[in-house]
């Protein structure tokens, strides 16, 4: 059956102008991923517009993307060609055969899944023994958090934890981007961003946020096509998750 719901209003898409933190964020987790890539099978899942895998592609073996909405994929593989392949997918139902792949991702789309777990199962079912999955999400434990249209549910790092341990993975949980580093108008920002939050003032989709960014922000950075550079995050071992504003899950097979 071909996919029903369109999550392109939601998703990060090439051309869409976002924070530089967020241009930031992006970078700095492709950037990770291309750290642990290097030689390896790498499967995406729900990769969107696949702006990060340019930068994977530079060190794995082979590289692939796969996404639930059409037009994200083919968009995508038409600005990668041959240097990535692509594939319409459910990230509950993997079309693939067991031990594929020696590193799968999952950066900001595990809470627009409705089965969380059968992911992680089918994560592991087609990782090879030794191999990692690797989850990047926002903390809805951090005080700034505001929940995507069309998500599911969102996990604390003690959540992810268990998603991983009972899909038959170590678990490794990370912090990234403390609130705690922002200077004082970023923290301004933040405290009137918490207030919207709380009375239900931010917009549901990509654009209307794109109206409301220009008003506190500043000027936007456009998305590109394909990222050329990032920088891996600085990683903190997690005491109180709500101080960080980015959850790195590592999972070992």
């Amino acid at each position: 059956m071909p996919p029903t719901r369109d999550y392109t209003a939601v998703t990060e898409i090439t051309g869409e102008a976002v924070r530089r933190d967020a241009h930031e964020k992006m970078g700095a987790r492709y950037a990770f991923a291309a750290q642990r890539a290097a030689g390896k099978d790498v499967l995406e899942v729900a990769c969107g517009s696949a702006q990060g895998l340019g930068l994977v592609a530079q060190t794995a073996r082979r590289t692939v993307g796969g996404d639930y909405t059409f037009a994200l994929v083919r968009d995508a593989a038409r600005h990668y060609r041959s240097r990535v392949a692509f594939v319409c997918l459910d990230g509950q139902q993997l079309p693939f055969p067991d031990s594929s792949f020696d590193l799968v991702l999952c950066y900001e789309a595990l809470y627009y899944l409705p089965d969380a777990e059968r992911f992680a199962v089918e994560a592991a079912r087609v990782l090879r023994p030794g191999g990692e999955i690797v989850i990047v999400n926002v903390n809805p434990r951090w005080a700034g958090f505001n929940p995507s249209p069309h998500s599911t549910r969102y996990h604390s790092a003690a959540e992810l934890g268990t998603l991983l341990r009972d899909a038959g993975f170590s678990a490794d949980l990370r912090g990234a981007f403390p609130e705690g580093e922002a200077g004082a108008i970023s923290k301004l920002i933040g405290m009137v961003r918490r207030v919207a939050v709380a009375l239900h003032l931010v917009p549901k989709t990509m654009r209307g946020k794109r109206l409301l960014k220009r008003l506190f922000y500043g000027r936007l950075v456009a998305l590109p096509p394909e990222l050329v550079q990032g920088t891996p995050p600085t990683l903190h071992a997690i005491d109180d998750d709500r101080h960080y504003t980015v959850l790195y899950a590592i999972g070992r097979g």
